[in-house]
């Protein structure tokens, strides 16, 4: 679906239309253990063309089935039964969830192939290291982390269906809404098993505000008049939650979180496995998400190099799922970017340069913000660099490892180091909200550790025998990047560790674990 129209490179926002079309055409279904996948499609067909299929394991075998027109879900809808309430009462709520059963079931017989399963996780770093000491090179080591991690198609078709579904609720108080994927879901950076960010899109309806301005007349429509945006915000995503908590099917731990600065409500959605955050309309996320899907599409180095820096730093526990101190992925994601506006030449523009490429549809200001930038990818020179993955990822912690964070901050607009506005220990403009630090929540000791750990990298990089080591089997490249550093021997990064400060000491003691000061003292000091 991603790929072109009329020989160019889609836009975000074609790519967005065109998904969630086809979200509304699919269904879902739970299946028997032994299904025949034959018997299931040939039933469905009845109602219509199936454009695509596909089975995936998520506590019991399901099976998303996209139709190619619309209304064969209704007739399939006017025929399928409402379980009969025994123990429990239910709720009866026409979805597009549905379970099919065999009403004689029968074994498999031996010519009935078994029915192929779309993964829906990656697998374990244990499993990729090994997959990568088995590549060439570091570049095919990233471009083979990068398979095993990025989205699948049909996992982007899964979340694009959570949206829809969690859509049809929301349809029956705004039937003019539309709930959007944005974040990591549809930014090209997302990886498999990241939780869905959808958000409730009331412009649609906005749209038709002013349309009656011409004649004598005007008409509008009565509404409830709230005395802020945040109240309407709170009370929109109260009603929601609760009607997801009490009628949705396989909607369950609903959190309404509604104080938060940009309130939101969490639920687990048991029939797509996925965690999901819905919030109301954010146009400065999905510019972002744009912004970050232009990157992606013009060079694949960019997310290459973005995928293998953020699992990096995962198994390094520079970053981490629950909130606080640590970088986050979209901190790390913005830093590789701007290592590549500032390669020579660079690989991938800077924002700035992407808005003097707009043209009058691309124009975008939110309140005193303009956040307009180009959306047609054939209109972006592609870059004269030819640098290599392999010198990429070294380059990367060597340029990081020697950043002066303590005087200078990451501009993304501009493509260049600029003087820190205020102290915080990372500043990393907010490349819409300029007067925004989006890692305003990074505190020093962290900071020194990726500092430390980037040191660390670009040593073992530049020193390793990579022959030596593929002949004794050891891991190299990227690959030997990817085991804690103190596992193996604590001592090992004292070298890079001198000069860095004491804070540092204190923020590798918690990283590798050792029982108490003195060791890592006695280490450094020797």
């Amino acid at each position: 679906t991603d790929a072109e129209v009329n020989g160019r490179k889609k836009t975000f926002s074609e790519v967005q239309t065109e998904r969630l079309e086809q979200a509304e055409r699919t269904i879902l279904i739970k299946c028997p253990p032994k299904i025949s996948e034959k018997k299931l499609l040939q039933y469905l067909s009845s109602h219509g063309k199936i454009n695509s299929h596909f089975f995936f394991e998520n506590r019991g075998i399901h099976a998303l089935i996209e139709f190619s027109e619309k209304n064969s879900i209704s007739s399939l809808q006017d025929v399928i039964g409402i379980p009969s309430a025994t123990e429990h009462h239910v709720v009866p709520f026409k979805s597009r969830l549905f379970t099919f059963m065999m009403k004689n079931p029968v074994g498999q017989t031996a010519s009935e192939a078994q029915i192929h399963l779309s993964p829906q996780s990656h697998i374990p770093v244990k499993d990729l290291i090994q997959k990568l000491c088995g590549t060439d090179s570091i570049s095919s080591q990233m471009y083979t982390l990068l398979n095993e991690y990025q989205l699948t198609e049909e996992n982007i078709k899964l979340r694009f269906l959570a949206c829809s579904l969690v859509r049809d609720f929301a349809r029956a108080y705004f039937p003019d809404n539309v709930v959007r994927p944005f974040g990591s879901s549809v930014n090209t950076f997302g990886k498999m098993g990241c939780d869905v960010d959808m958000f409730l899109d009331f412009n649609e309806a906005k749209k038709h505000i002013k349309k009656m301005a011409k004649g004598p007349f005007e008409m509008e429509y009565q509404l409830k008049r709230l005395p802020s945006e945040r109240l309407a915000t709170q009370k929109i995503l109260s009603v929601i939650g609760d009607c997801l908590d009490h009628f949705g099917p396989g909607c369950v731990s609903v959190q309404k979180i509604l104080n938060a600065r940009c309130p939101l409500v969490k639920f687990s959605h048991q029939p797509t496995g996925f965690q999901c955050d819905l919030s109301v309309s954010n146009s400065f996320a999905i510019k972002s998400s744009e912004l970050l899907y232009i990157y992606g599409c013009l060079d694949s180095r960019v997310r290459a190099l973005v995928f293998s820096i953020r699992c990096w730093a995962r198994v390094h526990g520079l970053t981490n799922s629950v909130p606080g101190a640590w970088i986050t992925n979209f901190s790390l994601t913005m830093m590789v970017i701007f290592f590549l506006q500032k390669r020579s030449p660079p690989i991938i523009p800077t924002v700035d340069q992407l808005r003097a490429l707009a043209d009058e549809e691309d124009r975008h200001v939110i309140g005193s913000y303009d956040c307009s930038f180009v959306s047609d990818l054939s209109k972006i020179n592609p870059t004269k660099n030819t640098e290599t993955l392999d010198e990429l990822l070294y380059n990367f912690f060597e340029y990081f490892g020697n950043f002066d964070f303590r005087k200078n901050s990451i501009n993304l607009r501009k493509g260049k180091e600029v003087n820190k506005p205020e102290s915080s220990p990372l500043y990393i403009w907010n490349p819409f909200e300029q007067d925004l630090n989006i890692s305003k929540n990074v505190n020093q000791p962290q900071l020194e550790k990726f500092v430390a750990l980037a040191r660390e990298s670009a040593w073992i990089l530049q020193k390793e025998d990579k022959t030596q080591r593929m002949i004794s089997k050891e891991p190299w490249g990227l690959a030997a990047l990817l085991i804690p550093f103190g596992k193996n021997n604590p001592n090992m990064i004292k070298n890079r560790v001198k000069g860095i400060g004491s804070e540092t000491i204190k923020s590798l003691l918690d990283s590798l674990k050792l029982s108490n000061v003195n060791n890592l003292q006695k280490a450094v000091g020797k």
